[in-house]
């Protein structure tokens, strides 16, 4: 397969690369701004669409439980600043969104990547989440997150960080 190799640098205890992303109204969401909170980073692949609204949905869910074990969630995905404003309202998501339509987050924490689709092949967010340390990082990554059970899984996950 020719596909391009993934980053493979980023692992756990690795320090999670900084970003500086459009959020609502305006807001600049960067890796700085969750200093001294554990981060839920999770990396989705489109607004709007059934499993992406069913890993919002449940991470919002579980939001209250996650910030009392002292994390924060920020999901990010290439969709416009509009196209999150929308989403987030929609499903009234209580948790910020980042926009990363250059693609230059999604490189650098190694999400970007060749996928395939009845064998057509193009680049697209490989769902992913990680969990950053108050310190900035890396305590845990899931690839390839299938949607059903994995919020859960990630707060098991954060209140034993």
């Amino acid at each position: 397969m020719s596909s391009k190799p993934q980053d493979t640098s980023l692992a756990v205890g690795s320090k999670a690369p900084s970003f500086a992303l459009p959020g609502a109204a305006g807001a600049t969401l960067s890796l700085a701004g969750f200093a001294g909170k554990k981060l839920v980073l999770y990396f989705y692949p489109k607004d709007d669409t059934s499993g992406c609204t069913a890993e919002a949905k449940d991470f919002n869910a579980l939001r209250a439980e996650f910030q009392a074990a002292g994390a924060e969630i920020l999901g990010v995905s290439p969709d416009s600043p509009k196209s999150h404003d929308k989403f987030r309202d929609k499903y009234g998501l209580a948790f910020p969104l980042a926009s990363d339509e250059s693609k230059a987050m999604l490189e650098a924490y190694g999400v970007w990547t060749e996928k395939s689709m009845y064998g057509r092949k193009y680049m697209g967010v490989e769902r992913t989440t990680f969990l950053i340390g108050a310190d900035g990082a890396i305590l845990r990554i899931w690839n390839k997150v299938k949607v059903p059970g994995h919020a859960e899984e990630v707060l098991k996950a954060t209140r034993d960080a």
